[in-house]
């Protein structure tokens, strides 16, 4: 079985591609969007609200804190790719290395 696209694993750190959809009713995981892992977010795209929150989802869903978490690319766009650094626990989507 091929693995998806928009992660991979550099060492123990888990990098991800990601769409996020700001200024959605609830916060999770939504599936696959162009090649990338869709992440719905409440937060507004306003003065880097989102990607603070997006930040703190992800910590939250992969166990680690959030300054485990470096924004490699897209601090403006809606992709991003993001580095997770040893992350605690992995939710179904993402099988251990």
């Amino acid at each position: 079985m091929t693995e998806p696209a928009w992660y991979r694993w550099d060492g123990k750190d888990l990098i991800l591609e990601l769409h996020v959809q700001p200024g959605a009713r609830r916060e999770e995981l939504s599936g696959e969007h162009g090649g990338r892992l869709k992440v719905r977010i409440k937060a507004p795209p306003v003065e880097g609200r989102a990607n603070r929150n997006l930040i703190k989802f992800l910590s939250n869903l992969f166990g680690v804190a959030p300054r485990d978490i470096t924004l490699l690319r897209g601090e403006s766009g809606r992709d991003k790719r993001l580095r997770i650094h040893r992350p605690a626990r992995l939710p179904p989507e993402i099988p251990s290395p």
